[in-house]
């Protein structure tokens, strides 16, 4: 068993959870699903960003005390994750004693080693981002992120970050471990960031009360990307000995629009604390409709309650994994278009392909077998079976998730394309068939066996349900107990010629019908 660490981006505590958070914090948990399913000891971090300038004027717009606004947004965003069926085992909060100690023992790393320095600060300031930008970094003279607020010019002295000590540094270590940033087209990104230079960052904020002290100066706050950053070690303990237990995380999957300051800052701050640097960072891409990056503005026919119960979490959760592909981009004409498209998905793939599936194998062992199936490893749908998972393993391992998704649908399409080459209702009706009959039964159940485990980390609940009506006890199993092949290990056969007792029951996805 292996230790697999996994992190997301801590949200900004400044209002309700989205489409585009949903997107990260589902395709994260279906990497933790999938590790534990392989065996690993997963710790699975998220939480929220709770400082900064932005969060106290939200607060103070809404004539609210900081930390009861954000104590009451961490309660909404909690409750959101869980109705999404995310299984983090941690929430970190940048508010929290633990992460306080945290940011105060790297600060004091990154002081010992000479890495800060006080000077004056004067340029642009998005507090939307809570980020300091170049004027050529503007479009129109505004953040070309938030182009519809206002960008603040400031002026203030500032504890500095020698983050232009740290180029080559970053550079080598790429060139080394070119898995540290993924998929490629990012890690080129960043490599030609830092080939044009680093120019030394503010590390703190003065006369901005909700922070964190920097240690050291009463009037000064530590720099909130440098608080909220440092989570991803609070999370673990730090600066405790038992921190390593976690540390260095396997994999921290962000937004790739936040790649400078995972794949830039961060690692610096780690390098000049003497700390040792995650194995990858996973950038993703956005969600977009009608051009511009999915949010809360977008509408509310995309407001988060509104997706799920159109046609439920697990639904819901394969749609934004199928639909959007982890080392791209997707955008949708509109909101309608979206809606449309999460239709379509669930029409055709889930409740023709999987549900019907499913529907058909129970039904014909019931009226064939008395419900009873003997699983058997003998028929090209097996063969189709383990070489799928093959495709699936591979996939999931290189993080790219809607292929791992297009990897099952593919058994699913080639197991009812199964049925209708061997007509399992003309062998029923042949002398001399009983065990041919036998083993395209044993191996439709077989295959929605493997199905299920393949799609528990997508779809835990309807997964489940899955595996249960064909013959397998409550929750879902590992990849070793449903027969599909654990990679990188060699193709293991199904179970040899075990009797399972299959069930039958509802549509597992009811066929949606549009109302006028």
């Amino acid at each position: 068993m292996g230790r697999y660490y996994l992190t997301t981006a801590i949200d900004y505590a400044n209002g309700e959870p989205h489409a585009g958070h949903a997107f990260e914090k589902v395709g994260a948990d279906v990497i933790a699903r999938y590790r534990r399913a392989l065996g690993d000891d997963v710790y699975f971090s998220i939480g929220m960003d709770e400082h900064g300038q932005g969060i106290a004027e939200e607060a103070e717009r809404r004539d609210a005390d900081p930390q009861g606004f954000v104590d009451e947004l961490a309660d909404l965003w909690a409750g959101v994750w869980a109705r999404l069926e995310i299984s983090n085992d941690d929430f970190i909060r940048t508010t929290e004693g633990r992460h306080r100690r945290a940011v105060e023992a790297i600060v004091s790393g990154m002081r010992a080693s000479g890495d800060l320095y006080v000077d004056r600060y004067a340029g642009f300031y998005c507090v939307r981002c809570e980020r300091f930008r170049k004027e050529e970094e503007l479009v129109d003279g505004r953040c070309p992120y938030h182009p519809s607020r206002d960008i603040t010019w400031t002026e203030e002295e500032n504890w500095f970050f020698r983050l232009s000590r740290y180029r080559d540094p970053l550079i080598e270590h790429i060139g080394t471990h070119p898995e540290f940033i993924q998929p490629a087209s990012r890690r080129n990104e960043i490599l030609r960031l830092l080939e044009g230079g680093l120019e030394d960052i503010s590390a703190s904020r003065s006369r901005l009360p909700w922070g964190i002290p920097f240690p050291g100066t009463e009037d000064h706050t530590v720099y909130v990307w440098i608080d909220a950053l440092t989570n991803y070690l609070s999370a673990t303990g730090f600066p405790d000995e038992e921190y390593t237990h976690w540390w260095p995380a396997r994999l921290h999957i962000i937004g790739k629009d936040i790649t400078r300051f995972h794949c830039v800052i961060w690692p610096a701050m780690l390098m000049s604390a003497g700390l040792e640097l995650p194995e990858t960072v996973w950038a993703h891409g956005f969600v977009s409709v009608a051009g511009g990056k999915i949010s809360k503005d977008a509408g509310s026919a995309l407001g988060l309650d509104e997706l799920i119960d159109r046609h439920g979490t697990d639904a819901f959760r394969y749609f934004l994994v199928r639909e959007v592909p982890w080392d791209g981009d997707r955008e949708f004409a509109s909101a309608a278009d979206l809606l449309d498209r999460f239709d379509l998905r669930y029409n055709a793939e889930l409740a023709n392909d999987i549900g019907n599936l499913v529907s058909r194998s129970a039904a014909m062992v019931h009226k064939y077998r008395g419900g009873e199936a003997t699983l058997s490893g003998s028929t090209a749908l097996d063969e189709a079976r383990t070489s799928l998972a093959r495709s699936y393993h591979e996939a999931m391992q290189a993080h790219l998730l809607h292929s791992g998704l297009e990897a099952v649908l593919g058994l699913v399409r080639r197991a009812n394309a199964f049925i209708d080459e061997q007509q399992p209702w003309q062998l029923a009706k042949e002398d001399g068939s009983a065990e041919a009959l036998d083993d395209v039964l044993g191996a439709l159940v077989a295959c929605l066996r493997g199905v299920a485990a393949m799609l528990g980390p997508f779809m835990p609940r309807k997964a489940e349900e899955i595996w249960c009506r064909m013959g397998g006890a409550a929750g879902l199993p590992s990849y070793s107990e449903a027969a599909v092949p654990a990679a990188p290990s060699p193709a293991a056969g199904p179970e040899a010629r075990a009797r399972v007792a299959v069930l039958r029951g509802p549509p597992l996805f009811p066929r949606y019908e549009p109302g006028p």
